[in-house]
């Protein structure tokens, strides 16, 4: 055997120390050596550079790298990729697109090196588009291809592309190798096709972790809890990914005590350390258990560690210590990580954990500070107005959304839909709505929901109406009940109720909420068999306990037919315990039937319960003073003056474009105040003329009649017709809100106005919808 020459030995030596730089991550040996084979005149061959351009490449010397290349005498194949793989890992794509347009005759791993960096820059449909070159130009692809293609069909959700390179795959025999079966395995699992995933799974002979812990990320994501934990169970060997995938999977399908002892035995059995995603899982876990001890510990865990808290664990903590009722510790972990990587649970979380303070101004500080402030954060910060009662303010982001922010998705303007319910304003609905139609987003679910609740509360039902059918194909249960409630408001019983057996026949199963409406419905019409029955339903065929809510509907409908004695016999055997609400109901049917011993017992049950109840004060003296017992309506009204009980005032208001006009009985302080006097004197002497009896009987005061009159006539929803009529175009309908029910007056005298100036007129009070035209109301005389 011949012993290698002095030049062989020599070339193995500088081979074996560059290889051992890369071993060890060191630089520093690599450009010593580059001098040697200089000297040694070693440079002029192309084995011993490719390892020198290799070590240059790997150790990040880039620039080096290239020197050594542009010098090489001699290059093959190997060189170019070696150059080519160094740019493309360094997101040089471009230098990495020239070095492959050079190479003579590129290969498999040239072409996977330009589709890994494309694929690491996220450029993944040209990707695609190289795949599909490099098949035409019959290079073969190797696994490390086939792993980035197909996870480049996970980043862009495209099942179409990934069921093709799956056909590829087979048709080159290659779905044996694990690490592609593997990526074909996490594909379907991650864009939803679990039955193929599944498959895939069957299918694979040789299993390996990554293998196991894909099938488990696969059951948890489709909820099979127990057979993700069977899985794990019976794995011989288990890394980081594998306990992981069992505590954020428990944690998304909340069951977060599971996670919380998942965690507790990866840290007693095991040597893994937790990593950054095992902490943010087990963060949420504590913040959804508000487990704020536990979470301190994980906390302390991690400050001990020195763990790294920006992203994902330092959002993690935040949103913990947040939903724990910790918000000023939250807020100092902000101000350590900065707002720069805030996501957007955490935000939300601190948003959310400042609202149930009721303290927004901090959460709106932390908005401002947001540089990168998507639509989701505008949405949150907008919420949270809407939520804790500052409409106006929400309506103030809102225009500052439009104007200079992120275009606004469907849910914000669901948002804005239900500010404008909430502040009746037909005109800032209508404005959202023709933003939505300019948007395209009018005929989503939310949009519709919201717009039919934003036009039923405003008064216009026609409106209503038609947002409900152009979602005829789409609607879901919260349709259906919105515009069940919305016709039951509106005095469109009949309606209602054929809209809730549709709603039967086409199997959306109705919730509480929908009964709410119905038995509304059969209340407003006085359907007391109807409303029997579906009550007696709503327990027996669709399992829903009645709540308050439901009962005062049915104490409500006993009370409105005169049927006294049956509401307090119902009210008495009721399976919860009577609330305000259910005496409420009780005494208000007492004062229209002038039932003097069962309001007293119906208001002293409610005081009891509520001691500084104005209502109940207020509805004892009416109904006293309507059964002529003026001594008795005196002494509760100086009872109430005693222990300082505030009546509450009767106040009307309607919406003239941007401008809210609010009035109260007898307005002293309206601009107009003496034109509307005048209009209202003038337009009183006309409808008395066309038969109109002023009810006397509703001034609950023992006062003579005339002054009875004169105060009749100056009720707030007179006045604001009045003030209505002079400064609305003719033809227009006029709608006013009320905040208590409208007495029997006005309801007579609103009847005769609206045949008299020919308009329709829309009054909102506490209950119900009252449509006024051409003398008639929609409630039929049943209110």
């Amino acid at each position: 055997m011949q012993n290698p020459s002095p030049h062989t030995s020599q070339v193995d030596l500088y081979v074996s120390i560059l290889q051992t730089s890369l071993k060890t991550k060191n630089p520093f040996p690599v450009k010593p050596i580059h001098a040697g084979i200089i000297k040694s005149g070693f440079h002029l061959g192309v084995f011993v550079m490719n390892n020198l351009l290799n070590a240059y490449a790997k150790t990040g010397l880039i620039s080096d790298a290239r020197q050594v290349f542009d010098e090489m005498p001699v290059k093959n194949v190997s060189s170019y990729n070696t150059l080519l793989s160094a740019y493309a890992k360094q997101g040089m794509i471009r230098e990495a697109l020239c070095i492959f347009n050079k190479a003579p005759e590129p290969d498999s791993v040239s072409w996977t090196a330009l589709i890994v960096g494309y694929n690491q820059m996220g450029r993944f449909e040209v990707t695609f588009r190289l795949f599909l070159e490099m098949i035409k130009s019959r290079a073969v692809p190797t696994e490390y291809t086939l792993t980035n293609v197909l996870a480049s069909c996970v980043a862009i959700e495209a099942l179409d592309i990934g069921k093709k390179v799956h056909s590829f795959v087979v048709k080159l025999g290659l779905s044996g190798y694990i690490s592609v079966a593997n990526s074909l395995l996490s594909m379907y699992a991650k864009l939803g096709d679990h039955k193929t995933a599944l498959t895939v799974f069957d299918k694979i002979k040789l299993k390996n972790i990554s293998t196991t812990n894909a099938v488990i990320s696969l059951h948890m994501q489709a909820g099979r809890v127990e057979q993700a934990l069977a899985e794990f169970e019976v794995m011989k060997e288990r890394d980081i990914i594998s306990w992981n995938s069992m505590i954020a999977g428990y944690n998304q399908c909340h069951f977060d005590a599971e996670s919380l002892k998942m965690f507790s035995d990866m840290l007693n059995g095991s040597k893994l350390r937790p990593d950054r995603y095992t902490l943010a899982s087990i963060l949420s876990a504590c913040a959804n258990l508000e487990k704020l001890k536990t979470g301190k510990q994980i906390h302390a865990h991690i400050i001990r560690t020195n763990f790294d808290i920006s992203g994902a664990v330092g959002n993690a903590l935040i949103s913990m210590y947040s939903k724990c009722g910790s918000v000023e510790i939250a807020r100092k972990l902000l101000q350590t990580c900065g707002t720069s990587k805030l996501n957007m649970i955490a935000f939300t979380s601190l948003l959310d954990g400042y609202i149930k303070l009721g303290n927004l101004d901090p959460a709106r500080e932390i908005f401002d500070s947001l540089d990168d402030r998507d639509v989701v954060t505008w949405t949150a910060m907008i919420v949270g107005y809407a939520q804790n009662g500052y409409n106006n303010d929400a309506m103030e982001l809102f225009r500052s959304l439009v104007e200079k922010g992120p275009v606004p998705n469907s849910y914000t303007l669901a948002t804005m839909l239900s500010v404008s319910s909430s502040l009746a304003s037909l005109n800032h609905g209508e404005q959202i709505h023709g933003y939505a139609l300019k948007l395209g987003e009018v005929l989503s679910v939310s949009v519709s929901n919201a717009l039919i609740n934003m036009y039923s509360r405003s008064g216009n039902i026609n409106c209503a109406k038609k947002s409900f059918a152009l979602i005829q194909q789409r609607r879901d249960p919260i349709s259906w009940t919105s515009m069940i409630i919305a016709l039951a408001q509106h005095g469109f019983a009949e309606e209602a109720l054929q809209l809730f057996e549709e709603m039967m026949l086409v199997d959306i199963k109705p919730d509480h909420i929908t009964f709410i409406g119905v038995l509304s419905a059969c209340t407003h019409m006085g359907l007391v068999e109807k409303g029997r029955n579906y009550f007696k339903k709503m327990k027996d065929t669709h399992g829903i306990e009645p709540t308050s809510s439901h009962f005062a509907c049915m104490i409500d409908l006993f009370g409105r037919a005169g049927l006294l004695g049956e509401a307090q016999d119902f009210i008495e055997k009721m399976e919860i315990e009577p609330d305000v609400i259910a005496w409420g109901s009780l005494l208000a049917s007492c004062k229209v039937h002038k039932n003097v011993e069962l309001a007293r017992i119906a208001a002293d049950r409610m005081l009891s319960i509520e001691p500084g109840n104005s209502g109940a004060y207020s509805a004892l003296a009416n109904v006293y003073s309507a059964s002529g017992q003026w001594d008795e309506a005196a002494k509760i009204r100086k009872s109430m003056k005693d222990r300082k009980v505030k009546k509450e005032q009767g106040i009307s208001w309607l919406q003239i474009k941007s401008e809210v006009h609010v009035f109260g009985s007898d307005d002293a302080i309206h601009p107009q105040r003496d034109a509307i006097v005048r209009n209202m004197a003038e337009i009183w002497d006309r409808i008395k003329k066309m038969g109109f009896v002023p009810d006397t009987a509703s001034v609950l005061h023992d006062l003579d009649q005339e002054l009875k009159e004169q105060i009749l006539k100056h009720h707030s929803e007179k006045l604001a017709i009045a003030f209505a009529l002079m400064n609305t175009p003719e033809n227009s309908t006029i709608r006013i809100m009320k905040n208590l029910r409208i007495c029997n007056d006005c309801h007579s005298a609103i009847k005769f106005i609206s045949k008299l100036v020919n308009r329709e007129i829309i009054v909102r009070d506490a209950t119900r919808f009252h449509h006024f035209k051409n003398g008639l109301c929609s409630c039929r005389e049943y209110w």
